[in-house]
Formats: C-alpha cells, structure tokens, sequence
C-alpha cells in the first residue's frame, strides 16, 4: 500500500497562497501537478466541505449543511473507512474539534486534537505531533488539519489581510517541513476546504468557493496545471494512489496518471 499524507489549510484562497510570498509555493507547483481553480461545495463552510472532501458526495448527499454533525441518512463509506477496509493504518491531527465527524469511531489508529484557541501556535505544533508520528509508526494515511488561517487570519481580521497571509506563510512553512522530511516516501497533497472573503465565507461567491490543490508524488505529472478539479475528487485520488478501492457512492473523479 502506497503512503499519501494530505494536508488541509482551511480558508486558504489561491490567491493568498500566492500572494503570501512564500518561494516553497513555486517549488510544489514545479516538481508536482497543481490546480489554482478547484471548486468547493455549496454551502462553503468547514464540516460540509470536509465531509464532501472525505466522501466524495456533496452536501446534498450526506445532509451536513452547517458545522453541526448529524448522522448520514443512508451511509457512506469515507476515505477512513476505506483504508481501514484495506487493512491500511491512518492518523488525524487537527485544530478544531467538530473535524473529528469525517471519521468513524475505530477507523483511526493514531489522532491528536490541540484547540487552536488555546494554543498560541497550533499549526506548528499539529505538525510536530504528526511528524513525530509518521517517524514513529509509518502510518499508511495521515491528515493535517491547520485552521489558522480561517480562524486567526479571516475571521479575526479579514481574507487578504496582512495578518491572513501571515497565517498562510506559517501553515506553508509547515508544508515544507513535512515534504522535506517524508516526500521521499510519501505523496503529499496540499488543499484548501474553501476560501473566504471580507471576514466570512459559506456563499456561493467565487472568493469562497474557488481553492488551491498541489499534488507532490510520482503519480502526478512535474508543473501540470490541472483543470476541472472539484474537493470530491480528493478520496478518489488517494485511494487510487494508495491502490485500494473507492466506495461505489463516491462520485469525484482520481487525478493521478
């Protein structure tokens, strides 16, 4: 089984990730395939986005329209649950507590939660503890989760200001940490859930619904601009890099080659 570690920077648009200055941006979009026009799910909010990036359905399928989780009416099976179907081990670190509904109780191994509010600096220490982990154990998946950027940049104090690019920086920062150490042996997938703007987000407006994707691994092609890529095609790509079967429901498209 083929490792793959996704990373998602909740709130980030494109064009913060590029507009936030830092050079690593460019070195992703060179030695991987990456799209600045992926597009989210209505309503573009956190847990709805999540769950359509986990199950490959919109929230029209799976009925979580707000941040509050509510049981499926007819089940799916999620990216978790693939994985573990497969006999594949998977790990989640995240900053914001109602993430914790993508998965289902049993179908992680490892997990570790900091509250962003409490913690000063909860993106760099949600990757320690995952890094420390991927040292330790290998695990087949992992999922960073860094919500700094939504939280302490646009909601506090606006998308595009100098205090969300900073947030965006710092979560980029964290990126390249993680691919330094584990590129060698794992794709590493880099997305966004949605983007923002003013300080809020959850419309239909092209600033909330519009994020960037960067695929590093040898299944995607060096500098290829993608194009017609959706959050639902998340689950399918990793499970085809990974080489284990999508559930029949999920209706994203893989984009590995």
């Amino acid at each position: 089984m083929k490792k793959v570690i996704l990373i998602s920077i909740d709130g980030m648009r494109p064009d913060g990730f590029l507009q936030c200055g830092h050079p690593f941006i460019h070195e992703m979009m060179r030695k991987g395939s990456y799209t600045l026009n992926a597009r989210t799910v209505t309503p573009s909010v956190t847990l709805p986005c999540h769950t359509s990036m986990f199950h490959s359905v919109p929230p029209q399928r799976h009925g979580i329209t707000t941040n509050l989780y509510i049981p499926f009416a007819r089940p799916i099976n999620g990216l978790f649950e693939q994985i573990k179907m497969h006999g594949g081990v998977s790990a989640m670190y995240y900053g914001w507590e109602p993430l914790r509904d993508v998965s289902r109780p049993e179908s992680l191994k490892f997990s570790a939660y900091i509250n962003a509010y409490m913690e000063e600096k909860s993106d760099d220490a949600l990757t320690d503890l995952a890094m420390e982990r991927i040292e330790k154990s290998n695990p087949d998946f992992v999922f960073l989760y860094m919500v700094e950027t939504d939280e302490k940049g646009g909601h506090d104090h606006g998308w595009m200001s100098k205090e969300y690019l900073d947030c965006i920086y710092t979560a980029i920062d964290n990126v390249k940490r993680v691919y330094e150490a584990f590129g060698e042996e794992y794709t590493v997938i880099v997305t966004a859930d949605h983007g923002g703007h003013d300080r809020c987000h959850g419309t239909e407006r092209v600033e909330d619904m519009t994020i960037p994707m960067c695929f590093l691994g040898d299944r995607f092609e060096e500098g290829r601009e993608l194009d017609g890529v959706s959050i639902l095609d998340l689950a399918p790509t990793i499970a085809d890099v990974m080489g284990i079967t999508r559930a029949v429901e999920w209706e994203g498209k893989s984009l590995a080659v």
